[in-house]
């Protein structure tokens, strides 16, 4: 199955895929690593896709979303490191001063999955990065070897699902999620 991968530009297809089923519901909203503590932890509820509508108005989107025909059925976050918590991150260590982007989250809508969404999500991701002028793509996956990751907990990707986009691993990492290690994987975009 081919997928179209998008910019996320267009705030109803975000919510379709990364919203919540309440309108005041506080979910994460992709908002957690993007913003810092303190904003995360005061917006509430409506406040939250507020905040996600204004950055699907700005240039670069937020990340990317694949579609099915004009169904959207993936999410994927992509961004500046910088611009994110990981750039203050103790637990995810920076390889370098390269100023790299960050893919820290993977949703695909339930459905979908077992499709190959998150495999047209990682490659759109990059590419995303890549017309944005990114000289290289990190992720900081689950490495989860064959054990089974709960799909709420699967949000940072699945180590051999990076490895399958070309991404190496660079450095090891002291976070932890769903009992897994994560691992910081990167994929090197600099063209000789």
């Amino acid at each position: 199955m081919t997928f179209d991968v998008r910019p996320a530009s267009v705030f109803e297809d975000v919510r379709a895929v990364i919203g919540p089923k309440s309108p005041t519901a506080t979910v994460c909203w992709c908002l957690s690593y993007r913003i810092p503590a303190k904003l995360n932890n005061e917006l509430r509820g409506p406040a939250r896709g507020e905040h996600v509508a204004g950055l699907c108005r700005a240039d670069p989107a937020p990340g990317v979303l694949a579609y099915d025909g004009e169904v959207p059925v993936g999410w994927a976050a992509v961004a500046p490191r910088s611009e994110t918590s990981f750039a203050r991150s103790r637990k995810i260590p920076h390889v370098d001063e390269l100023p790299v982007w960050s893919l820290w989250c993977l949703r695909v809508r339930p459905g979908h999955r077992g499709e190959g969404v998150t495999h047209a999500l990682i490659a759109g991701a990059v590419e995303f990065a890549r017309d944005h002028g990114a000289p290289a793509v990190e992720a900081y996956p689950l490495d989860s070897g064959d054990a089974k990751v709960d799909t709420t907990m699967a949000y940072a990707g699945i180590r051999r699902n990076f490895e399958r986009a070309g991404f190496v691993h660079a450095a090891d990492t002291t976070s932890v999620l769903a009992g897994h290690p994560r691992v910081l994987m990167r994929l090197e975009l600099r063209r000789s």
